[in-house]
């Protein structure tokens, strides 16, 4: 065969092949997307949606961890990280958000709370849902499963789960000793509401070592009588720092070990947002809490 012919064969056969590799990519890109909800419902797409709402915050950050911020297209107000989503059109929060907005956005699904009240309608409308329910650690991991199986990217929703154990558990090696068997209340609102231990923040307490007053048969985050604190007497208390300066005025927490001593982790407005997301941001939220147990029980400082 001379030298043009080999060439042409050469170019026909390259042709073939790029022309293989982008069918077979294609329909990798197009192939059906199904998963089962918290609900136990069934939801199914030709290809992976395009065009995504998000109604809770930590939905939204693992979309965007799992590289699809792109095709967010509306948001729950509170969705403020990464920076790019605080310019989409903001729908509304888990009671008030506005369906017309959401059917104006023509989305191929919502992401949202299992209790949302808006579900019902928006599937008569023939908008598909996905409802989740990320309360305890194990939730997490099967809503990131979740989320990265409706994106068709199930290995880097599994990537991603590894990823936040590693740093929950890189976080837990560096707790101080002294910190270690203290009892902890940890307030979610102070209505008040508690992280127990089997919520997704009870989970990184329990792995510092820390014993949390609100026990798991009381759910994860139950609401609490005020003097079922002041009984349990915890050595420390986690809460919002807008909440943290009151501690003392509420009957009879002045005599809290934890108000008495001062041993209070008073988080920020950002480090709260942080704290309260079950989502990629879970191991931040055990360096945030593994800062202020550094600072409360400095190295070589024993427990009081």
């Amino acid at each position: 065969m001379s030298g043009p012919a080999v060439l042409r064969l050469l170019w026909r056969t390259a042709r073939w092949a790029a022309a293989v590799a982008m069918a077979v990519a294609g329909s990798a890109m197009a192939a059906p997307v199904q998963v089962v909800d918290d609900r136990g419902v069934s939801v199914q797409w030709a290809q992976p949606p395009q065009r995504i709402v998000t109604l809770l915050p930590s939905l939204t950050e693992t979309v965007c961890e799992l590289g699809e911020c792109a095709k967010v297209v509306g948001t729950d107000r509170y969705s403020t990280h990464p920076q790019a989503v605080r310019k989409l059109p903001k729908l509304g929060g888990l009671d008030d958000a506005s369906v017309e907005g959401i059917v104006a956005l023509r989305p191929d699904v919502v992401l949202l709370g299992i209790s949302s009240r808006i579900i019902d309608r928006l599937t008569a409308l023939g908008i598909k849902v996905v409802a989740l329910e990320p309360r305890s650690q194990p939730d997490v991991q099967r809503v990131i499963g979740k989320v990265a199986t409706v994106l068709g990217k199930r290995p880097e929703g599994d990537r991603l789960w590894r990823r936040i154990e590693g740093e929950l558990k890189a976080a837990a090696a560096f707790v101080p000793p002294a910190a270690r068997g203290q009892t902890v209340y940890y307030e979610v609102d102070a209505a008040p509401f508690a992280a127990g231990e089997s919520s997704f923040m009870g989970a990184t307490l329990k792995s510092f070592g820390l014993v949390n007053v609100v026990p798991a048969s009381m759910g994860p985050f139950p609401k609490l009588n005020p003097e079922y604190v002041v009984r349990a007497n915890p050595a420390l208390i986690m809460v919002a720092s807008r909440s943290a300066t009151a501690l003392p005025q509420r009957p009879g927490w002045s005599g809290i070990a934890a108000v008495k001593q001062q041993r209070v982790c008073a988080f920020s407005p950002d480090e709260t947002d942080v704290l309260s997301r079950p989502g990629p941001r879970m191991g931040e939220a055990a360096r945030v809490m593994l800062k202020c147990l550094q600072r409360l029980w400095p190295a070589g400082q024993g427990a009081r």
